[in-house]
């Protein structure tokens, strides 16, 4: 369908003054940007809307059911309890999970009280975890059983951590709160008194979060978020959904509660931020699962009547592709979106045409806090390649990294963005933040185009990463691991492509003189040492050092040959 708005015509009526994406000039933390004038103010606010939507249910999981109501009292009365330990303004609060009912009462709880939540990879062992934990300097941690068995023998290597609640604890350790001894457990959360709030001075651009990102030397860093990066997220995507809507000539209809399939991890920003936000503030059914099944996720989407679905292209692959698709009924099914890694035209088209589903892409960064472009419906099949323009409190650049100017459109540079949803930077680490955030841009590493009318395009990345199924793993951090082993002298950890994942990480070495380690050992060696999933799932051995160029830089690009078909 051809659009009867273009996208500047169409941010003119959405963000004229008035109007419900009206945007203004703020400053804050040294830099100015345009940011949404109707976002809530912070997530105290957000609460209390959702705490609005009574008994509609918010949280399926498994045999569970929570309400609004329910939700709001289990936040009210953690934050309570956490008050009374002392927990308050700047404190650090870890948060390590699967995704649980738990989570979104933890995440409220901690930070309505005007206190710094750490959401914590719950893939990460226990040495990470405990990494994340003393760097951050937290004073407590709210975590479920299995992360707790991982960290609680490092517990005295981390000397900020005094106070601890456990979740679904088959039993209770020694210098640990039972978490159902405060809020009872989740099917009861609507018996809790019904309480506000404790008063807390909150504010648009107070701390509110760590969320953790690794670094190409393999040292996870920490992006510390605003109230307002969260919640500009909201408007953000509704924005888009608008714009698609007047650009084909519609009227957008009044926003109406939808129900979202949560297929990836809370301690992601795009689960948090991009979908946790908004379902609090509109009313929508989240349905969480144990672990990703894409079989079990077909029956959810039958049951629960799912209007939404996605996370990473993954995801999308394998509903389409799965053997007993066809038994289930997914007329309900509106939009399957993702982000986090690149995905083939051919899945664009399959969304659309073999499931009847509106496809939608995006990009972000744990340094935005998720969304800064989206592309959705007939934009997106029109530019399968593309992840969308900038959404209108957003800015992008595409700059040469040498001489650092602007590129015209078409070029290829790295990408910088501005706007309200980019972090204050990285905690404790001010030389990290002096170099990637510049003048109000964040230098996001990726490289990418900018065409006339603004739609991106992410070429490549030029930080050292491999995207596996929307995780990032830093090759910097597994070719350490390498090197710690005694019989590694050069390591190199690259992407190999896989049809549903995108790509997987694999490893070329090359040993000590005198020494020797076959490939099950080396990767037996990181497995202990990093979570399974930055584990390469392939390991060759290189008789001759790597290749490099003139600056000692080994060429990746090289040794990709070795593991292709038929070598």
């Amino acid at each position: 369908m051809m659009a009867v708005l273009t996208l500047e015509e169409a941010r003119a009526v959405l963000c004229a003054p008035g109007a419900p994406f009206e945007m203004e000039q703020v400053s804050a933390h040294g830099r100015s940007f345009r940011a949404w004038k109707n976002a809530p103010a912070h997530l105290g606010a957000i609460a209390q809307v959702g705490r609005s939507h009574g008994a509609r249910e918010f949280i399926v999981f498994e045999d569970e059911r929570v309400t609004f109501d329910g939700w709001f009292r289990a936040v009210a009365a953690l934050a309570a309890h956490l008050r009374e330990q002392g927990i308050g303004p700047g404190d650090r609060v870890a948060l390590a999970m699967r995704n649980l009912p738990e989570w979104p009462v933890a995440f409220f709880a901690v930070t309505t009280l005007g206190a710094i939540c750490v959401p914590l990879n719950a893939w990460w062992t226990g040495g990470e975890l405990a990494y994340g934990l003393t760097t951050a300097g937290c004073r407590a941690l709210i975590a479920d059983g299995e992360r707790l068995d991982r960290v609680l023998p490092l517990r005295g290597e981390i000397p900020t951590l005094d106070y601890v609640l456990g979740a679904r604890l088959d039993a209770v350790p020694p210098g640990v709160v039972a978490l159902e001894s405060v809020i009872g457990v989740p099917n009861g959360y609507g018996a809790l008194p019904e309480r506000d709030l404790p008063e807390a001075d909150l504010a648009p651009d107070a701390d509110a979060t760590i969320f953790y990102t690794s670094g190409t030397t393999g040292h996870p860093k920490g992006a510390l978020g605003t109230h307002r990066n969260l919640a500009t997220n909201i408007l953000s995507s509704a924005y888009v959904a608008a714009s698609a809507l007047i650009r084909r000539g519609e009227t957008p209809p009044p926003p109406s509660p939808r129900t979202a399939l949560v297929s990836i991890p809370l301690f992601h920003v795009t689960a948090c931020s991009a979908i946790l936000m908004g379902a609090v503030f509109g009313g929508n059914k989240l349905v969480f699962m144990r672990r990703w099944d894409a079989g079990r996720a077909l029956g959810l989407i039958e049951r629960e009547r799912v209007n939404l679905a996605g996370g990473v292209p993954t995801i999308a692959w394998q509903l389409l592709e799965h053997p007993d698709r066809e038994k289930y009924d997914l007329s309900s099914l509106e939009s399957i979106s993702y982000g986090g890694a690149p995905s083939a035209p051919d899945l664009v088209r399959k969304i659309s045409g073999v499931l009847g589903a509106r496809p939608g892409n995006g990009w972000g960064m744990t340094e935005t806090m998720a969304t800064v472009t989206n592309i959705i419906g007939e934009d997106y099949l029109a530019r399968p390649d593309s992840c969308g323009p900038a959404v209108a409190v957003a800015d992008l650049r595409v700059v040469c990294p040498d001489r650092l100017i602007d590129l015209p459109p078409g070029e290829v540079g790295e990408l910088w963005a501005r706007g309200p949803m980019i972090v204050k930077g990285y905690w404790n680490s001010p030389e990290a933040t002096a170099k990637t955030f510049v003048d109000g841009w964040v230098r996001t590493g990726d490289l990418a185009r900018l065409d006339e009318e603004g739609y991106c395009t992410i070429v490549d990345r030029a930080k050292d990463i491999v995207i596996r199924g929307g995780e990032n793993i830093y090759s910097g951090e597994v070719e350490n691991a390498l090197y710690d082993h005694p019989a590694v002298m050069d390591a190199a950890v690259i992407g190999i492509p896989h049809h549903t994942l995108g790509e997987e990480p694999a490893a070329v070495v090359h040993l000590v003189p005198g020494q020797s380690a076959d490939e099950q050992d080396l990767r037996a060696w990181v497995a202990e040492r990093l979570a399974a999933y930055k584990v390469p799932v392939a390991i060759r051995i290189s008789p001759e050092t790597l290749p490099r160029n003139a600056n000692g830089k080994i060429l990746k690009r090289e040794l990709k040959a070795l593991f292709t078909d038929g070598e």
